[in-house]
This record gives C-alpha cells, sequence and structure tokens, in this order.
C-alpha cells in the first residue's frame, strides 16, 4: 500500500508540473507538446505501478481509483500553494482537503 501511495504521490507531482508549468514559468507557457514529452511517460508509469500497487496489496480496484483521488487532491493543494501562492486555508478548500485525507485513510485503515 505504501509503495502505491508514493507511486501516486511522484505521479501527482509529474502531472501538475506538466499541466501547470505553464503558470509558475513564463517559458513553458507555449510549449505544451514538450511538456507532454519530457512528463507523460514517467507519470504514466508511476500512475501504472501505483495501481497495481495497491490491487495487488488489497484486492480491489475501487481502493486505489480513491487513494489516488485523495492524493492528487492534497499533491494538488500543496503545490499551487508552494508555486503559486494560492491559499488553501479557505474554508472551502480546506474541507475538501480534509475529505481527501479521510477518503485515503478509509481505504487505507477501514479493512
Amino acid at each position: 500500500m505504501a509503495t502505491g501511495i508514493l507511486f501516486f504521490i511522484i505521479g501527482n507531482i509529474l502531472a501538475w508540473f506538466q499541466y501547470n508549468s505553464q503558470f509558475v514559468w513564463r517559458w513553458w507557457a507555449d510549449k505544451p507538446v514538450l511538456s507532454s514529452f519530457i512528463f507523460a511517460i514517467p507519470l504514466g508509469l508511476c500512475f501504472w505501478y501505483a495501481i497495481r500497487s495497491i490491487v495487488s496489496d488489497v484486492d480491489n480496484l475501487w481502493s486505489s481509483k480513491l487513494i489516488g483521488f485523495g492524493v492528487s487532491n492534497v499533491v494538488f493543494g500543496v503545490l499551487t500553494y508552494f508555486f503559486l501562492k494560492e491559499s488553501i486555508f479557505e474554508p472551502k478548500t480546506i474541507t475538501c482537503l480534509f475529505l481527501s485525507c479521510a477518503i485515503i485513510a478509509i481505504q487505507v485503515f477501514w479493512k
């Protein structure tokens, strides 16, 4: 399970940079093809191994989907706050991040 979550974290970090580097660094603004070539294969492999690892651990595809969803929201929130200074300390955002963490916890600890 931990290996799958780690692959989801790495994959979501790569996905964030693939899609959002254009907003952080002006140089990336007009390079969607280059961004896809650089990030697509590593992030695709990370997601593939994340799902494989989680499904082999819990024998349930739904768990991988829900854990991936929760991890993606947390990673997105942290990176967006750090690089774009968009606050995660809004009631709506904090609630959604809390729910994402709850989804992960339910999938990991509820047997």
